[in-house]
């Protein structure tokens, strides 16, 4: 008797089954409050993204949310503080407030100044880029340590430093009774092409940077400093989850570290095209939809792949 013949559906079905059962569909993002106050933290999908279960939510201290995002995801995460609310109900914070006067963002960024950490899963090469980010300003310390991954830049990245402490007079955001409570970028100070990177200063060459962004990279050496800092700023990871800690001490950071990919310094130093294939990631992303129905529309290639994911998802339930 003939072996029956399994249709494109069935394969793709089955395709989509094994892709659930070996578990890479998905990452984890588990974000934590270790600040000694409440912190209200605010998500922004990229625009070719889906929003995740919440674009915004409460951490009180030594709180922890878990929250789920399907590969290809790409956005932002940052922490709001001293967050209030009216009598009318108006939700509003003195710093990363997002404008939509409630306590989900729901597709509003951060205004800055606001520390970010910023995500691109399953971009160029298969690989996760991520980062964290003060060329918006900085109003936390946080820091980000992958999960399970692996790859040679798979390692933690943060700024742990108190840089509203640091802040230089002209940059500092106060609040009403005099606490300094954000540290703003130069480009957000002074809205200065040299500063911001664009106008005649819009390329690596033309951009450096500045007695300002220094102050950013002397204190938090693996955090985005200004636009261009791609080399010393950009990490990559396979198969990770990601553990998001608002206030980490010092040592926790360094201990969390401790079995990543060691010698951030050294892989720093051979990642020279760090700029172009992270950007190109992103490009890549934002071509999406059309570069995978022009893939999709050769049945020969959807055959081969659906039959190879086949094979894997029989050998996972055996």
């Amino acid at each position: 008797m003939a072996a029956p013949v399994i249709s494109q559906i069935q394969l793709m079905l089955l395709s989509v089954a094994c892709l659930f059962i070996s578990g890479v569909v998905s990452t984890t993002f588990t974000i934590t409050n270790k600040c000694d106050h409440t912190v209200w933290p605010g998500i922004l999908s990229n625009a070719d993204a889906p929003a995740l279960s919440t674009t915004g939510f409460t951490l009180q201290k030594g709180e922890t949310k878990t929250i789920t995002a399907p590969s290809s995801w790409g956005g932002r995460m940052w922490g709001r503080t001293h967050c209030t609310q009216d009598s009318a109900g108006k939700f509003s914070c003195l710093t990363g407030d997002c404008g939509s006067e409630k306590l989900e963002c729901s597709g509003s960024g951060a205004k800055p100044p606001a520390t970010l950490a910023e995500f691109k899963l399953d971009g160029y090469g298969g690989m996760d880029y991520f980062d964290v980010s003060l060329v918006d300003g900085y109003n936390l310390p946080l820091n980000v340590v992958p999960q399970g991954g692996s790859g040679q830049n798979c390692s933690t990245t943060g700024c742990v430093a108190d840089l509203n402490g640091a802040c230089p007079t002209d940059l500092k955001v106060v609040s009403d009774d005099g606490e300094s409570v954000a540290c703003k970028s130069a480009c957000e100070a002074f809205r200065h092409p040299q500063y911001c990177c664009n106008g005649a200063y819009s390329t690596p060459d033309t951009c450096k940077p500045s007695s300002y962004s220094r102050i950013f990279k002397n204190a938090c050496p693996l955090a985005y400093s200004y636009a261009y800092d791609d080399k010393t700023s950009t990490f990559t990871c396979s198969s990770a989850d990601y553990l998001i800690t608002f206030c980490p001490s010092i040592s926790t950071s360094q201990k969390s570290s401790q079995g990543q990919s060691a010698d951030t310094a050294g892989t720093r130093d051979s990642a020279d095209d760090t700029t172009m294939v992270y950007e190109g990631a992103l490009a890549i992303s934002a071509a999406s939809p059309s570069t995978y129905s022009h893939v999709l529309r050769s049945h020969a290639i959807f055959g081969m792949v659906s039959v190879t994911l086949a094979i894997r998802c029989l050998g996972l339930l055996h």
